[in-house]
């Protein structure tokens, strides 16, 4: 099994590095792009799990390591 892992800012937090590259984008011309939010992809492999194992293992590593709950939302998708 993958999990793909999808981990992004909460919206009202501050997105300096997306700032940095709507600036550049900017610079290269591309004016009509009113913003941009980074964010992290990350796919892990998980062996010999049901699905209800997978999610609940995926939802304790996000939760745990992968993002900051804080100020990060995330999403993931099992396949």
């Amino acid at each position: 099994m993958q999990a793909k892992v999808y981990v992004t800012l909460k919206k009202g937090v501050h997105d300096p590095q997306g700032e940095a590259v709507r600036h550049t984008l900017a610079a290269m011309g591309h004016k009509d792009v009113a913003g941009v939010r980074v964010g992290k992809y990350i796919e892990v492999a998980l062996s010999d799990k049901t699905h209800e194992e997978a999610e609940a293992t995926m939802k304790e590593i996000c939760e745990k390591l992968l993002a900051n709950t804080v100020i990060e939302s995330y999403r993931y998708e099992i396949s």
